[in-house]
């Protein structure tokens, strides 16, 4: 079996959205200088990185991050890969992206995993994201999970429609996955991310498994 990580690694000074807080991973007790063990401290936004949005990150009053339902964090996806030439993820994009009827969870590899291959250190603007209708393709199609290669699901500057449609319909979103080196085609999707008690979101750790 074939194990693909697609997470971020989390380190300082990696890119973030525009107005979070930077990473700071930083040890506050270090055995050369005489403790006993090391022990570190880090502080970033819960949506950085590879990370998960909890529907109450955009519908107020909903559920939070530890009450996403484990069975769809694990099962079979399908890794659909669009054309460089796309820059919005449509209703139409969809329709036409060859996404097998039974698949109830889709990851979109864009010419957005070239950022993650060329370390781009900025944040870029003009990322590919999924429109508002394009969401409602999706959930539409009975969708449960879908995740995206850059920081956010919906378009810089209307990042509201989008997330709004998936998130009050309870489609988990995955945002921040690193799809280089992963052809297209059906895999095992493991993503969990860590407990946490009323957060709109999450951090996660995220593999694909290939037989």
């Amino acid at each position: 079996m074939e194990i693909l990580d697609i997470s971020l690694t989390i380190t300082n000074g990696m890119v973030v959205w525009p107005g979070d807080p930077q990473v700071k991973l930083e040890r506050v007790s270090k055995i050369e200088d005489g403790a006993h063990a090391n022990v570190s401290r880090l502080d970033m936004s819960v949506h950085t990185g590879t990370h998960l949005d909890a529907p109450f990150h955009f519908v107020h009053g909903a559920k939070t991050i530890e009450t996403l339902p484990l069975d769809v964090l694990i099962g079979p996806v399908q890794v659909v890969h669009l054309a460089d030439e796309v820059d919005l993820i449509t209703a139409q994009v969809i329709g036409n992206a060859g996404i097998a009827a039974e698949t109830t969870r889709v990851l979109f590899k864009t010419r957005n995993s070239a950022y993650w291959l060329k370390r781009v250190q900025t944040f870029e603007e003009d990322f590919v994201a999924v429109s508002a209708d394009g969401a409602q393709a999706l959930v539409d199609m009975g969708m449960r999970l879908v995740g995206i290669d850059y920081l956010s699901i919906a378009p810089f500057n209307d990042g509201v429609p989008t997330h709004q449609v998936l998130l009050k319909n309870e489609m988990v979103v995955l945002e921040g996955v690193d799809l280089n080196g992963v052809p297209a085609g059906n895999y095992s999707l493991i993503c969990l991310p860590p407990k946490l008690g009323g957060s709109d979101g999450s951090p996660a750790r995220a593999l694909l498994l290939k037989d």
